[in-house]
């Protein structure tokens, strides 16, 4: 047994759990980290040791990169903040005798890139709760939230990202990308995942986010007319498209039009739920890579992760 360090030491003799300590026992109690692990385990195992050190067991790796995830840090950033936070180096495990340097954590990130592991994650995360009677499939409501890139042209390439494009909405121009989610009606789960440029239309994505067992289908007005789309022509669902703004403006505040659209609106703030935890909890309302693929690597977790906390009320212990 090696011997407590000093901050090890007055870490036990504390009184008082941060708000971070207490996010982190719930996540530690709320992913499913066997099951995850075993998607990981064959990959893992062949990638090796680097630079003849021997390699950090794999359920170390896996909290160092959800650490990295749920703060969204840097490579480096996260090295000096598991140097930094004892609480941290508890839930990877670690001690400060051996704390893996950003060149590891950027190895096991492009690990899951390379293997599209996140997605298998998520699928993971998801077939969990599914088990546990949570992933209802009677109604899906999809939707569209736009994730910001720079725009500069200061860069080593001297050039934008060039997967990424500019898009208006409303009166204000956005560059970036876009991030197209199905979410049940019932609970608020994400189920499905797409990401495109930000100039692309909402309506072009929606195909995929449908898993075609849904009997009605909610969605604002940037969907309006998908029931003619050739593509959803053997759908035998029903469409619960908003109006448009400017006639639902004019509808009288008591006639029954009016309430229907209510009704949409309310259904359809479930999506926006997912969409805050992921730009507003997890902070990331900004890519932080070039490329679709690496950022949507990072989103499929942040949608696993937004799952759980969102189906915690209704989990078996």
């Amino acid at each position: 047994m090696s011997q407590l360090t000093f901050a090890e030491a007055e870490y036990e003799n504390k009184k008082h759990k941060t708000r971070r300590e207490l996010f982190l026992e719930r996540m530690e109690g709320l992913i499913p980290w066997k099951r995850l692990e075993k998607k990981i385990i064959r990959y893992y195992a062949k990638a090796g040791p680097q630079g003849g050190r021997p390699a950090y067991p794999l359920p170390t790796m896996l909290r160092v990169h959800c650490l990295q995830l749920f703060y969204n840090l840097s490579d480096p950033g996260l090295e000096d903040a598991l140097y930094e936070v004892e609480s941290m180096r508890r839930f990877a495990g670690l001690k400060l005798d051996r704390i893996p340097d950003e060149t590891t954590i950027l190895n096991f990130r492009r690990l899951l890139e390379r293997h599209n592991l996140a997605a298998k994650l998520f699928k993971e995360i998801n077939q969990t709760l599914a088990e546990q009677g949570l992933m209802l499939k009677e109604g899906t409501i999809v939707d569209a939230s736009i994730l910001s890139a720079p725009s500069s042209t200061k860069n080593a390439s001297g050039e934008r990202d060039p997967e990424m494009h500019q898009t208006k909405k409303g009166n204000a121009w956005h560059f970036g990308m876009k991030v197209h989610v199905g979410v049940d009606d019932t609970l608020g789960l994400i189920h499905s995942l797409e990401t495109t440029p930000a100039n692309e239309a909402d309506i072009n994505v929606a195909d995929k986010l449908l898993h075609g067992e849904e009997k009605v289908v909610w969605a604002d007005a940037g969907y309006q007319g998908i029931e003619r789309r050739e593509e959803h022509q053997d759908r035998r669902v029903d469409w619960r498209i908003a109006m448009r703004p400017g006639k639902r403006a004019a509808l009288p505040k008591r006639s029954p039009l009016h309430k229907i659209e209510k009704n949409k609106a309310s259904m359809r703030a479930k999506v926006e739920h997912v969409f805050q935890r992921i730009k507003q909890m997890f902070g990331y309302a900004k890519v932080r890579y070039r490329g679709l693929a690496k950022n949507t690597s990072r989103l499929y977790l942040l949608a696993g992760f937004t799952n759980l906390l969102r189906a915690e009320p209704y989990m078996l212990a």
